[in-house]
């Protein structure tokens, strides 16, 4: 069987699914569970520094957005940091870190930019004997309103400072949480790997208004009739994280720095894309905030199942194995055609193919009075809308042409494959690059 256990910058777990710093994190008791459920490691809900406490609000914390099912995509928070003294929560931390020496505890904190409060606090989370700190430079609303979270996370000046203190005042390795809110995650990145951060984790939670009450004319969440804007996650976000994992993981000067996944991670396939692209452990927080701890369990099994039939034996044989792939646009071949296939066996005959490519795309399907749905090849530029909007798995498909390069002057092909595409006659792009 598959090995998922994990040494993350010598962090150490028997699985690579951690639960996020968020709510499911705030307390000894939440932990205690979900690490009982089976979870590898957490990190604890952002602790603050020793002085004026934190206020919540005492009113709906989350906006939602949902399918068609009503099915949790997406939720809105603008819950703050810990409002919990920071000596209880260091307490706790300590006794969960004695019950459970084989799981991850990582210390997740935000402080303001001022060298002495991050030496303050950093010896007091390394006498709980926490395996790491996360610096919280993510977070969107609230916080960032107060020179923090974000605020520090949009500016890679700040990064790399607090970052060098960090490292110069504990032993414990440094992962630095990354906001998606910016423009090129790269930045950031690099900044933190200047300064010395053992890894990054990302992302944090999108800026983001869900809905507004159309009665009160507020955005929702709403309290006493005003909204702020939150921090969107679940898994319509994962998209967006995928793609900040793999920029950074294919970034020439971020190449090697370890990366720990965030943004929509469900189940254990969510995982996987999530390792392929380059993380070496994955961070949880909305699917155990809807369907429990336990979800864990699936993710375990369904992650171990596929590496056994991939013959993966560690989770380091597939962290970073799609990063390869991942291009620019320019790189992409132009000579492979694909064409859209409709299994006639499997149709409904809905015509939602032919709504959606007849009226939005390129009239490439054939309707027949009898409602049989056929593509027409000779217009077909196998865009893929047809697959999407099918309500049936696998009922469109798009089946690959035989690869060639075609002379436009004689139409005849002259080669079965381009040596090198990116520098070939063909390519639009190679040739406006070679004109510049």
């Amino acid at each position: 069987m598959a090995n998922l256990s994990t040494n993350f910058v010598g962090i150490k777990s028997p699985n690579p699914f951690w639960l996020a710093s968020a709510p499911p994190t705030d307390k000894e008791y939440n932990v205690r569970r979900a690490f009982e459920a089976g979870w590898g490691g957490v990190v604890w809900k952002t602790l603050g520094e020793a002085g004026p406490p934190v206020v919540n609000v005492n009113g709906p914390r989350y906006g939602a957005i949902w399918g068609a099912d009503r099915r949790l995509l997406g939720l809105n928070n603008i819950e703050l940091i810990t409002d919990r003294p920071l000596e209880v929560n260091l307490r706790e931390m300590k006794a969960v870190k004695r019950d459970y020496p084989d799981r991850a505890l990582v210390a997740s904190l935000m402080v303001p930019c001022v060298e002495e409060a991050w030496k303050a606090i950093l010896p007091l989370v390394e006498e709980t004997g926490a395996d790491g700190v996360e610096l919280n430079f993510g977070c969107p609303h609230g916080m960032s309103e107060r020179g923090m979270g974000s605020a520090v996370g949009q500016v890679p000046e700040y990064i790399e400072m607090v970052t060098r203190w960090v490292k110069q005042y504990t032993r414990m390795p440094c992962i630095v949480k990354l906001t998606p809110n910016i423009t090129d995650v790269r930045k950031p990145a690099q900044a933190a790997k200047r300064g010395g951060a053992d890894a990054v984790s990302l992302i944090n939670t999108i800026n983001s208004i869900t809905s507004v009450d159309l009665d009160l004319f507020a955005p929702e969440p709403t309290i006493d009739g005003r909204g702020a804007h939150g921090g969107y996650c679940g898994p319509a976000v994962k998209p967006i994280a995928l793609n900040m994992v793999a920029e950074i993981a294919r970034d020439p000067e971020t190449a090697g720095l370890p990366i720990s996944g965030i943004g929509g991670v469900t189940t254990w396939r969510d995982a996987a894309e999530f390792l392929t692209l380059g993380a070496g452990s994955v961070q949880v927080c909305t699917a155990a905030m809807t369907y429990g701890f336990k979800i864990v369990e699936e993710m375990i099994s369904g992650l171990s199942e596929w590496m056994d039939t991939k013959g993966f034996t560690t989770i380091e044989e597939v962290t970073g194995r799609a990063v390869p792939n991942c291009s620019d646009w320019k790189n992409l071949n132009l000579n492979y055609v694909s064409k859209a296939r409709i299994n006639q066996d499997l149709c409904i005959k809905c015509g939602r193919c032919y709504a959606a490519c007849e009226d939005t795309s390129h009239q490439a399907i054939a309707m027949s009075p009898e409602r049989v749905f056929e593509v027409k090849d000779d217009e077909c530029v196998a865009c893929n809308l047809c697959v999407n909007v099918c309500p049936v798995e696998d009922c469109i498909t798009m089946e690959r042409l035989a690869p060639g390069v075609v002379d436009e002057r004689t139409g005849k092909v002259v080669e079965a494959e381009p040596a090198d595409w990116t520098t070939h006659p063909n390519n639009p792009m190679a040739t406006a690059t070679a004109a510049e």
